[in-house]
């Protein structure tokens, strides 16, 4: 059996689990749907979910390519250093996170539909591009009139720019799977959705870092942008055909999900309006704050590990680790059961409300981080790290995923998923901009070969994950109110 198929096989696994405990749980009191609306809802999400996953590649491949082209050297130095690449992800996490501005609230006019479309559509050409650069340093080929030398010696500045891009295309990502999915799903079942949610992430998680190691390993490195170049147009169009905005434009009936906008039926508001709205809703700037801090943690583990566990191997020998070996595979599958429990719990024990899970989650973020500290420097961390991955996503999925639906409203979901997720990468550029100072150098190998210099990579974590925990207590009663009556059980019989 093929290495790659031995690696998808405990995910595949855990997703038919994941399945059938989700199907056998009850019914939630008061929400009823038919069979039919619920397969059909299924093919809603699952390629727009697919889609999202797939954007997920053409957005951590760069930090893959950071160490295909870290072994190139280019005057005598990598081609590309911790600094660049935390420079290239600064930019990119920037843009992602300020398009909100811009994204939310076309997203509110034009619908999920259309902004994935745009979303995935703007993302395969910018990964096209980066492919095609790739392609000339690579294989020594003039690129649009720049020599090898040309495209290496600006490749930070290139890939800056063009990462920039398509960070802007992948932030329509979740702000158009939420808005589209906000109307299929009653609040009292969002949780479920929170845990789909998780796994979209996780799955995307896996298929950029083990997918991308596999594609370096066994092809060119330019591959590793082409790839997600053509699955990105392949769902494309997919989409197009398949997804719609709301149960009524499948053939079924729209009903009531008793969220925010539940009662309202006014006009759209302004974007001004909306932001207005949602700035001053103390509840949605305490999810975003907790988000903030989601950002900065959860890409201080993925993207950093690896890089810790490379440069420091020859003192601690992490670099031949299981999790290390299997870094997308881990993530993926505490990604999965962190949004499982995230979104059951939340559904069953703590009456749709997601501060609960928030503050829990956050709890073991916390303790984790503390105890990362004394572990750094032991084969016990690999395991942590997973651990500490599977809290954050969990908090992550619960809290942009479901959290925005229910206190945005179905009516202004995008803008209100545009601030938290707006939030989330701010909190990643902080991580970007602080990490790129206080790492070691690695053009200097000695330095970053020395664990002992990598102390201030877990000690940033406490304070963060402290933030977030004390955040999460203050939303824990919180439940979002409906503008008008009580609203009715959620059905789309006639």
């Amino acid at each position: 059996m093929p290495t790659w198929l031995n690696e998808l096989a405990p995910i595949v696994l855990l997703l038919v689990v994941v399945g059938v405990v989700l199907a056998r749980l009850p019914r939630v009191e008061g929400v009823t749907h038919s069979d039919a609306f619920r397969r059909r809802r299924v093919m809603n999400w699952l390629p727009l979910g697919l889609t999202y996953a797939f954007l997920y590649m053409g957005r951590y491949n760069v930090k893959v390519s950071q160490h295909a082209f870290g072994d190139i050297d280019f005057n005598d130095a990598p081609m590309m250093t911790n600094g660049d690449f935390a420079t290239i992800f600064f930019w990119g996490t920037l843009i992602y996170g300020s398009s909100f501005l811009i994204n939310g609230p076309l997203t509110d006019r034009i619908g999920g539909k259309k902004a994935i479309l745009i979303g995935a559509g703007g993302s395969a050409v910018m990964n096209l591009l980066m492919g095609l650069v790739t392609y000339g340093i690579v294989h020594n080929v003039e690129m649009w009139g720049f020599s090898r030398d040309d495209l290496a010696s600006n490749l930070t500045a290139t890939f800056s720019a063009m990462y920039a891009v398509n960070m802007y295309f992948q932030s329509f990502g979740a702000v158009s799977i939420v808005k589209c999915n906000a109307p299929w799903f009653h609040v009292r079942e969002r949780g479920v959705f929170g845990a789909i949610f998780g796994i979209l992430i996780s799955l995307g998680i896996y298929f950029a870092f083990d997918w991308g190691y596999f594609i370096i390993e066994h092809f060119s490195l330019e591959f590793l942008f082409l790839v997600p170049t053509v699955l990105l147009a392949v769902f494309w169009v997919i989409d197009l055909w398949i997804v719609k905005d709301t149960p009524g434009q499948a053939g079924h009936l729209d009903f009531d999900t008793a969220d925010a906008s539940s009662g309202d039926e006014g006009p759209q508001m302004g974007a001004v309006a909306v932001f207005k709205l949602m700035l001053g809703n103390p509840i949605i700037i305490t999810i975003a704050s907790i988000e903030f801090c989601s950002g900065f943690l959860r890409q201080a583990i993925m993207q950093w590990f690896r890089s810790y566990a490379k440069q420091t191997n020859d003192l601690l020998g992490l670099k031949g680790s299981f999790v290390y070996d299997n870094w997308g595979m881990m993530l993926c599958c505490a990604g999965i059961m962190g949004g499982v429990f995230a979104g059951i719990i939340s559904d069953r024990v703590f009456q749709s409300r997601r501060g609960p899970v928030a503050a829990i989650l956050y709890l073991g973020m916390l303790v984790g981080s503390i105890v990362m500290c004394f572990t750094y420097q032991t084969a016990f961390l690999p395991w942590l790290v997973v651990l500490m991955s599977l809290c954050v996503i969990g908090v992550h999925g619960m809290l942009s995923g479901t959290a925005s639906m229910d206190f945005g409203g179905k009516k202004n979901v995008g803008v209100a998923v545009g601030i938290i997720d707006g939030f989330v990468y701010a909190g990643t550029a902080a991580m970007s901009l602080l990490y790129g100072i206080i790492l070691p150098d690695d053009t200097m190998k000695e330095v970053a070969a020395n664990p002992d210099n990598w102390m201030s990579w877990p000690i940033s974590m406490i304070p963060v994950s402290l933030i977030g925990f004390l955040l999460a207590l203050k939303i824990w009663n919180a439940k979002p109110k409906p503008k008008g009556q009580t609203a009715a059980p959620a059905s789309d019989e006639a």
